[in-house]
């Protein structure tokens, strides 16, 4: 089993460099690794149905999808990554297997960990991680979080979203009471010490770990990261269709949006009530509106374009913005 020690807190690069271990290497492999402030959704979720965008956005969040199924996650240097990679479909839905040695040495540094349902570990029935699997051909990829000394308020605000605002066609996270690692220990140890332990633990428990340098594929990766995962496309643009709707007052009256998002983040319909005044039909406004991707920038450079006010008296191009996201 290669042992791959991947120093990147880039998500985009870090999601290119799982897919790579799964489709272009033979061996087997296990890789710890963080991503630094990031909202991981899975593959068959819908992003904006996830996240707080307005605080996603105003804390410089990155949004990554994965290629395994399940709920979202927060990710930030607090939260321990762990990956293992075997060439095994045999082992599909095996959480067990994958998820001993993690509470063996969790064990071992005196955190008492459990497997609890399918796919979680918890400690005194709070959660400390969560694990999905993706098969692609005979390669199983099975991967993991651990919540070790994560920020909470963080963690909860950027998952916090208004369940009146999208109505999602696709697969939601169910939200679970959480806990830290750290607080569990017989000794405190800094998140990079964790990691050290852990590769330790992984080389002495498994003879045939050794440890492989990644960075050898770093160019291959890189262009999997900026062609893909770094994308719109990937990130939002795959997500199941919804329904947005929004309601917010202002100083000229009170609007309210509602939105069919359909194939590939595309506007299907828009309805636009509220108490406003208008010069031109509200339905024109509609129509211009459909048809576009649910994408800021383009939203944003397409609105500079039309004349709001008249559908809108008083509304501005900002005012829209708030609206639509």
């Amino acid at each position: 089993m290669l042992f791959i020690r991947n120093d990147s807190t880039d998500p985009y690069f870090n999601m290119a460099a799982e897919e790579f271990l799964v489709k272009q290497l033979q061996e087997d492999a296990f890789m710890l690794w963080r991503n630094d402030n990031t909202i991981v959704i899975g593959r068959n979720q819908n992003t904006m149905a996830e996240i707080n965008y307005d605080y996603v956005r105003k804390n410089s969040i990155s949004v990554v999808r994965r290629m395994s199924g399940g709920g979202a996650v927060f990710h930030d240097m607090g939260n321990i990554n762990f990956t293992f990679v075997v060439n095994s479909g045999d082992d599909f839905s095996n959480y067990q297997k994958f998820t001993e040695p993690v509470i063996g040495f969790l064990r071992s540094l005196g955190a008492e960990a459990e497997l609890r349902g399918r796919n979680d570990l918890v400690i005194e029935d709070k959660k400390i991680s969560g694990n999905a699997q993706y098969m692609y051909k005979n390669r199983m990829l099975h991967h993991g979080t651990l919540l070790y000394n994560a920020e909470q308020n963080h963690l909860a605000e950027a998952l916090r979203v208004s369940e009146d605002k999208i109505k999602s066609k696709g697969i939601q996270s169910v939200r679970s009471r959480v806990t830290n690692i750290l607080p569990y220990l017989k000794e405190p140890l800094s998140p990079e010490d964790f990691i050290a332990r852990f590769a330790d633990y992984m080389v002495q428990n498994f003879p045939d770990c050794r440890f492989y340098d990644l960075s050898v594929h770093e160019a291959e990766i890189r262009k999997l990261r900026d062609e893909k995962y770094a994308t719109w496309e990937w990130n939002f643009g795959t997500s199941p269709a919804y329904a947005y709707q929004k309601r917010l007052r202002f100083p000229f009256g009170s609007v309210e949006l509602y939105m069919d998002i359909g194939k590939e983040s595309v506007i299907d319909d828009v309805k636009i009530f509220g108490d406003f005044f208008s010069k031109c039909p509200i339905g024109e406004l509609e129509a211009k509106l459909c048809g576009m991707p649910h994408k800021q920038d383009v939203l944003q450079e397409n609105l500079q374009q039309l004349p709001l006010g008249d559908y809108i008296q008083g509304m501005t191009d900002e005012d829209m913005m708030k609206l639509l996201f």
